[in-house]
């Protein structure tokens, strides 16, 4: 069997790392599959929120500045 080299996860681009280490913490819990999807949409339609929020926000700054 050949082992194929992979990078280290410092080395992994950070969305990777914090979806691993938000794995790790999942899997610790211990809780119904159901149940962890369902707190991660909720997790996601906030996150989505505030990045909806933030782009506004940047929008607006950028409009203020070249007034």
């Amino acid at each position: 069997m050949t082992k194929t080299k992979h990078p280290a996860l410092s080395e992994a681009p950070l969305e990777v790392q914090l979806a691993v280490e938000l794995i790790l913490l999942l899997e610790q819990q211990d809780l119904p599959a159901h149940t962890v999807l369902a707190a991660l949409d909720i997790v996601q339609r906030d996150f989505k929120k505030k990045a909806q929020s933030d782009f506004r926000t940047t929008l607006t700054k950028t409009s203020a500045e070249t007034d």
